[in-house]
């Protein structure tokens, strides 16, 4: 593999110096799965080019050049190998004050995870998750979580129920070319973002990852490595979440930065929301609930929030045509649509309160 000048490349890469050709080539497939560019170089660089880099990748010989150089210390020096690490190798790690050292391929995912976080440290920062559960089935809780991820302005919309014929559908994506879940394996660990994001369906800012027309189990780890995944790539993660208790489910509903129950102003739908208060909010205390129109005994929102036990996020009445729109290509969110509407609504909600949790 010819050696790439550091000069030329954007400072968000990873700089490497490994003689091996064949840990060359492990390093490259790890940086590959973490979504992160990466130069290689034979000898020491620059003091400028050391900085910038987003992590410095090390063999054992490049570590002891690096510490007998003028290079000061930085964050994020990772010493690889493909053996068991000798003391020789842990010496030349504290001279160069590596944080780390990786056996590569036994330990890939530990690699892939330091450079995902890595990549994301000059981001504005993480980005917010947001679970939508319905009160019952049919409440809406699908096409709302549509509507949020349509009116954040960058998404990752993600279908935690592998029986709802997949949220694709009513995101319009179905056509699109990318990864399902049944198509995804994870082991653990960390995701890089821009991989995953690559490796998606992506319509209008929105990646979609969708349970698909024939449906998969759907594993807590894997669920929480893609939310943990899209927050660390700074976009608003929206997951659409089933009404059962699950450990999927209650991985969605604590990942949460906010819990969204969707519920239509009626009875039968208020009392639903009720009984599943104490669960939901024993999962995630930040939990609130969206009233949709019509209300056919007259019931307001208020008092829909009220007899649900939770506070209330927004009100929205009725959207004509939407039945139509999602059997003609999928929702297309209006910001002037109740739908809409009620989205920002939610997502300024969520701003606050990741501002106050912050101060």
């Amino acid at each position: 593999m010819a050696t790439q000048t550091f000069s030329n490349s954007p400072p968000d890469t990873v700089l490497a110096m490994v003689g091996d050709p064949l840990l060359r080539e492990d390093v490259s497939r790890v940086a590959a799965a973490a979504g992160v560019g990466l130069v290689l170089l034979d000898e020491p660089c620059g003091r400028k080019a050391w900085m910038a880099a987003t992590a410095v990748l090390l063999d054992a010989p490049a570590a002891q050049r690096c510490a007998e150089g003028p290079l000061p210390r930085r964050s994020r020096v990772i010493l690889v190998g493909h053996a068991v690490p000798q003391p020789c190798d842990w010496q030349a790690a504290i001279a160069v004050g590596a944080q780390q050292v990786v056996t590569l391929p036994a330990n890939d995912t530990d690699l892939v995870a330091a450079l995902s976080e890595a990549s994301c440290r000059d981001e504005a920062g993480r980005g917010p998750a947001v679970a939508v559960v319905g009160a019952r089935g049919g409440a809406g809780a699908s096409v709302f979580s549509v509507a949020l991820a349509q009116s954040a302005s960058a998404a990752l919309l993600i279908d935690a129920d592998p029986l709802s014929g997949g949220i694709e559908l009513v995101a319009g994506s179905e056509d699109l070319a990318g990864l399902r879940w049944p198509d995804l394996v994870l082991q653990g660990g960390r995701l890089g973002y821009p991989a995953l994001r690559e490796a998606l369906p992506r319509r209008d800012g929105v990646s979609v990852l969708s349970s698909g027309r024939v449906g998969a189990e759907i594993q807590a780890g894997p669920l929480g490595a893609v939310i943990e995944a899209g927050c660390r790539g700074g976009v608003t993660v929206v997951c659409d979440v089933p009404r059962c208790a699950t450990e999927t489910t209650e991985t969605a509903l604590s990942a949460a930065d906010l819990v969204v129950v969707v519920t239509p102003a009626d009875v039968r739908s208020c009392t639903a929301a009720a009984a599943a208060c104490p669960w939901l909010l024993a999962c995630n205390p930040n939990t609130g609930v969206v009233v949709r129109g019509p209300a056919p005994g007259g019931l307001r929102a208020a008092e829909v929030a009220r007899i649900a036990g939770l506070p209330l996020l927004a009100a929205m009445r009725p959207q004509a045509g939407i039945a139509e729109a999602l059997e003609r290509g999928g929702l297309r969110v209006r910001p002037r649509s109740p739908l809409g509407s009620a989205a920002r609504r939610v997502l300024a909600v969520l701003a606050r309160h990741l501002e106050a949790a912050a101060a």
